[in-house]
């Protein structure tokens, strides 16, 4: 349509410059001088539109061609950004199990180190025995005296731990109080929590006054709760904070003992226990997490009045 009327144009203003020729005083060869220059101009608007024309449609191919290419990065960005959500989903629900799996390997690590700790004690104060009586011995044979036995030796138990402060001395072929606690260590850590679970009763019925025993328990509440069992797991934890109060699993018995009160659907209980462990063990590991629970809750630190 543009180029008819540029053509229809540039034949009218040459019809009219041949009419004005011819009625005009010009002479015959100026006339014929400016037709010719017409024409070209004519010609080279008619060229410069079809260059155009050419130009647009050249430009409108290259421009498909690039919303077409960026229609195909999108999608693709769109892939991906769905990809790594997805395992950003797997990774939030993996996470959970594998925190608990760490701190329990952690617990138990704590409590080999205890264990160590409460050994060298009891070693130390058997080698002070022995130099006592030893001593004693000497100074009664220097004297000349019999030599009495000994009573501050500690007399061993075959294949058994005497541990300290314990009331009684299983017989018969009761496994060893380290045997049995770190077995039950060891199973809890493994996922079999039923081997553990027994491992860890037959501690507490042979060696219910160690240091050790009231990890014993805890763990029971532990392999309860993980066994979903969750009143059983409250009163376990129970006896923890009961029968052991000086006891360094007291602020995970009580943390922990929240936790199966909330899976119970306990949820005003729950709350106390959380505050309970802010009030009773500042700055642990314990106030930390009982803190983050009662703010997943939406429920503040402590009670208002």
């Amino acid at each position: 349509m543009r180029i008819s009327n540029i053509a229809i144009f540039g034949a009218s203003v040459l019809a009219g410059a041949l009419g004005g020729s011819l009625i005009g005083p010009h002479p015959a060869e100026a006339v014929a001088r400016e037709i010719i220059e017409l024409q070209r101009d004519v010609t080279s608007l008619l060229q410069g539109q079809k260059d155009l024309a050419i130009q647009v449609t050249q430009d409108n191919t290259v421009m498909k061609t690039l919303i077409s290419q960026s229609n195909d990065n999108v999608a693709k960005l769109a892939s991906s950004v769905g990809s790594m959500q997805k395992s950003v989903q797997d990774v939030q629900a993996n996470s959970g199990a594998r925190l608990d799996t760490m701190s329990t390997q952690v617990q138990g690590l704590s409590d080999n180190l205890e264990e160590i700790k409460s050994r060298l004690g009891k070693l130390n104060q058997q080698l002070v025995d022995l130099q006592n009586a030893v001593q004693g011995l000497d100074a009664k044979i220097s004297s000349g005296g019999a030599a009495a036995p000994a009573t501050g030796v500690p007399t061993p138990t075959a294949g058994v731990a005497s541990p300290a402060g314990s009331s009684a001395v299983p017989s018969g072929p009761a496994p060893s109080a380290n045997t049995l606690y770190e077995n039950g260590l060891r199973d809890i850590q493994s996922g079999k929590y039923d081997l553990a679970r027994s491992e860890f009763q037959d501690y507490l019925k042979y060696y219910s006054n160690t240091d050790l025993a009231s990890n014993a328990q805890f763990y029971l509440g532990e392999i309860l709760y993980k066994q979903k069992q969750y009143n059983e797991a409250v009163a376990a934890y129970d006896k923890v904070l009961t029968n052991y109060p000086k006891s360094f699993k007291l602020g995970p018995a009580r943390l922990k003992k929240g936790m199966a009160l909330l899976d119970l659907g306990q949820k005003s209980t729950a709350i106390r226990e959380f505050r309970e462990v802010i009030r009773a063990f500042p700055g642990s590991e314990e106030d930390r997490l009982a803190r983050a629970k009662l703010k997943e809750l939406g429920v503040p630190v402590s009670a208002t009045r």
